[in-house]
C-alpha cells in the first residue's frame, strides 16, 4: 500500500511541477476526488490563498444530488466553482486534476467549469 501512495504523490507532483511552468502568475484550479465526494478549489500560490472552494459535501448540493460520486454531482460542482471564481474576479486558471487521469468526474468538472465562464 505504501507504494502506492508514493506513485500516487510521484504523480501529483509531476502534474504540479508541470503547472508551475506554465501557470505564468494564475490561480490553479485543483481537483480531489474521493470515492464518495467531489472538491475543487481555486488557489493562489503566490499568496498561498484559497479564492473560492466548491464541493458536493455542502448541503445544497446534498439536498439536490442522489450523491456526491458521480458525474452530475462533478458537473454541478464545476459550474457552482466556475460562479463562485467569477465572483472573486478569477477568470483564467490553470486546471489542476492532481495526478487523476483526465477522464471521468475529473473531466466533467473541467468541462462543467468551461461552461460556466472560466479560461483553461
Amino acid at each position: 500500500m505504501a507504494e502506492k501512495l508514493g506513485a500516487q504523490d510521484r504523480r501529483k507532483a509531476r502534474v504540479r511541477r508541470a503547472l508551475r511552468k506554465s501557470a505564468n502568475g494564475r490561480p490553479r484550479l485543483s481537483v480531489f476526488r474521493s470515492s464518495k465526494q467531489i472538491y475543487a478549489q481555486v488557489i493562489d500560490d503566490a499568496q498561498g490563498r484559497t479564492l473560492a472552494a466548491a464541493s458536493s459535501l455542502e448541503k445544497p448540493m446534498r439536498e439536490k444530488l442522489k450523491t456526491g460520486a458521480d458525474v452530475n454531482a462533478a458537473k454541478e460542482v464545476g459550474r457552482l466553482i466556475a460562479e463562485r471564481a467569477a465572483a472573486a474576479g478569477v477568470k483564467q486558471v490553470v486546471f489542476d486534476r492532481g495526478g487523476y487521469l483526465y477522464h471521468g468526474r475529473v473531466k466533467a468538472l473541467a468541462d462543467a467549469a468551461r461552461e460556466g465562464g472560466l479560461e483553461f
